[in-house]
C-alpha cells in the first residue's frame, strides 16, 4: 500500500473508533494485531482487548470527535497527532464519575500497516493523566464533605 493509502486506513480507523463501529474495526485490524499500550489494568493486548477498551470509552463518553492535526506516513508506519473532544456524561471511567463536561485530550498514535491492515499500535496521550487529576479532585471534595 502507498503512504496515502496507509494514512487513509488510519483516518478511517479513528472514525470507526469515534463511532464505536466494532465491525469496521474488525475489518481494519490484522488477525494478529497487537496494541502495545494498555488503558485498563490487565487489558489484553490483542484486537479483542483493543475493541473492548474502545467500547468502554464509548460507554462513558458521548459526542466523541477525533481531530487529526498532523499525520506522517513512511514505509509501513503512520504517525498521527490528534485531539479528541468528548463529554463524559454516561458513566464512570477509570474511577472518575461522570462530570457532564466536555474535555479535550491530545494523543500521538503510531500504527504499523501490514497487508492493508493495522498490525500494531503504540500510543501516548493526555486522557489518563487528565482523568486521574479529575479523580483526585473528586476524592478531595468527598474527603472535605466527610470531614
Amino acid at each position: 500500500m502507498s503512504a496515502e493509502e496507509n494514512k487513509d486506513l488510519v483516518r478511517r480507523f479513528f472514525e470507526a473508533r469515534a463511532e464505536t463501529d466494532l465491525d469496521e474495526l474488525d475489518e481494519m485490524l490484522a488477525p494478529d494485531f497487537v496494541c502495545h499500550t494498555r488503558i485498563f489494568p490487565r487489558q489484553p493486548l490483542g484486537r479483542e482487548g483493543n475493541k473492548w477498551a474502545i467500547a468502554q470509552y464509548s460507554a462513558a463518553f458521548s459526542n466523541r470527535r477525533f481531530i487529526v492535526e498532523d499525520q506522517v506516513a513512511e514505509a509501513d508506519k503512520v504517525w498521527t497527532r490528534f485531539s479528541v473532544r468528548a463529554t463524559q456524561d454516561r458513566r464512570e471511567f477509570l474511577g472518575v464519575a461522570p462530570t457532564g463536561r466536555e474535555g479535550t485530550y491530545k494523543a500521538i498514535f503510531i500504527h504499523r500497516i501490514e497487508g492493508g491492515k493495522i498490525a500494531e499500535e503504540w500510543s501516548l496521550g493526555t486522557p489518563v493523566t487528565k482523568l486521574m487529576g479529575q479523580r483526585l479532585e473528586q476524592e478531595r471534595i468527598e474527603r472535605e464533605l466527610v470531614e
